[in-house]
């Protein structure tokens, strides 16, 4: 599921014209924790666009979390953001 969840992931960030993409699944580092026990994942998403030139982090975070709010808690329990700009 998780590859397919990052492959998701992907899709839908690519909404935002990224430059740069990688998620990572970070799933393994949280093996045991509350979220884990019940198949949510952790991911880290580090990202660039030129979309996030001019604005502050909050909203830079905004941006990605409207586009996999619907996934989260669940499958999605964590998403540690990298937000990027291009300049």
């Amino acid at each position: 599921m998780t590859d397919a969840l990052a492959s998701l992931i992907h899709e839908r960030l690519q909404a935002l014209d990224p430059s740069e993409l990688d998620i990572i699944n970070e799933s393994h580092l949280h093996a045991g924790h509350a979220g884990a026990q019940g198949g949510a994942s952790h991911f880290r998403v580090i990202i660039a666009s030129k979309q996030f030139d001019g604005i502050s982090t909050l909203a830079r975070h905004r941006l990605v979390y409207d586009r996999v709010h619907d996934l989260m808690p669940f499958p999605i329990h964590a998403l540690a953001i990298q937000a990027k700009t291009t300049a």
